[in-house]
């Protein structure tokens, strides 16, 4: 999927400048990397507020053109206003198709219906992670890592070195790290039910008490006989 953003580039700089640039509803950013300096630029709010709202527009090579010249640039950081629907800032780096890149990108899970887990015992999975650290060249950037569930059974988990990764693309993981991706456990209401049958079925039918203790009652207190001349 290839996505193109326009930019212009920004002549002026500062907290002022910024200021005037949001009410004219534009943004100011930055584009680093490469041979080249860094440029100041400024885009269309709009377009770049509803560019951002795409999970594609996260994770893959964006085509930048500023000022009529294209590169290609990789989506880093961006600020929002705390509670308006405003971007406030935002960066771009420029990437080399023979460098490689590190990038996180979303893990879309599959077939979760038919699993064992899910299909057979009712299930909860738990997405542990959405997303995944990996290193490529840019070209063999994926929009996403695919996560097949159809193996997946009650009380077992994935982990990441369990994900088949796409052709060129290596998961950024710590030595000795292997963290879990996907557990299916079953939810604790079941679990719940389960235990209240099970003391249910645990407890003695009456029919099966000696008669001697359903016959046995609490002795009553006995009575004292009145003395002589004392009033009944």
């Amino acid at each position: 999927m290839k996505i193109e953003i326009a930019a212009q580039t920004r002549a002026t700089q500062g907290t002022s400048a910024s200021r005037r640039l949001r009410r004219a509803h534009k943004v100011p950013g930055i584009v680093y990397g490469g041979k080249e300096a860094p440029a100041m630029i400024e885009l269309d709010h709009n377009d770049l507020f509803h560019a951002l709202r795409e999970e594609a527009f996260h994770a893959s090579i964006l085509t930048l053109n500023l000022d009529g010249k294209k590169s290609q640039v990789l989506l880093r950081t961006f600020n929002m206003h705390p509670w308006k629907q405003q971007v406030q800032h935002i960066d771009f780096q420029r990437v080399s198709a023979d460098q490689k890149i590190h990038m996180r990108v979303p893990l879309h899970f599959a077939n979760q219906e038919i699993s064992p887990a899910v299909k057979t015992s009712a299930a909860l999975v738990s997405h542990v992670m959405n997303e995944v650290e990996i290193s490529c060249l840019p070209a063999d950037l994926p929009e996403f890592v695919e996560v097949d569930l159809k193996d997946l059974a009650v009380g077992h988990s994935l982990h990441l070195k369990d994900l088949t990764m796409p052709k060129g693309v290596e998961v950024v993981v710590h030595r000795g790290e292997n963290p879990v991706v996907v557990t299916a456990v079953v939810p604790r209401v079941a679990t719940a039910e389960e235990e209240a049958a099970a003391a249910a079925e645990a407890a003695v039918p009456a029919s099966q008490v000696p008669a001697a203790k359903q016959a046995e009652k609490p002795a009553e207190e006995k009575k004292e006989e009145p003395k002589k001349g004392e009033k009944k």
